[in-house]
């Protein structure tokens, strides 16, 4: 390993503004800023405004965020065609009756068979 040209790792004190909470972690970042700890020592000092201890994924106070209202701008163009069509699957289906024509009786003395030879021949 190469001399000199490694950033010194130490212990440096973060400060999350946002919720007033402090943590002490080894780190290369390079501050001019210090400040004592609890400890009695003096470490290089990092303000921060948003860490772990004020995030809202690892706080559980995470709210769901539609993204530009491209949902929105889906059921705008193209409607909002599946509510209908859960809409329809929901509604019990009614069943159609059809009505069946009357069979109509031949009362005629002549059967179908006697009708078409009874017609004359087509001329050519």
């Amino acid at each position: 390993m190469r001399k000199d040209i490694h950033p010194e790792y130490r212990e440096v004190l973060f400060h999350d503004t946002s919720v007033d909470e402090y943590f002490l972690v080894r780190s290369t970042l390079q501050t001019d800023q210090t400040k004592e700890w609890t400890d009695g020592k003096t470490y290089p000092y990092c303000v921060l405004d948003v860490s772990s201890a004020s995030h809202p994924f690892y706080t559980g106070k995470q709210k769901l965020v539609d993204t530009g209202g491209r949902v929105d701008r889906f059921r705008k163009r193209f409607g909002n065609k599946s509510q209908i069509n859960t809409a329809n699957e929901e509604a019990p289906a009614e069943e159609v009756v059809a009505e069946e024509a009357p069979v109509e009786e031949i009362t005629s003395e002549e059967t179908p068979a006697e009708d078409s030879a009874s017609e004359e021949p087509e001329e050519k």
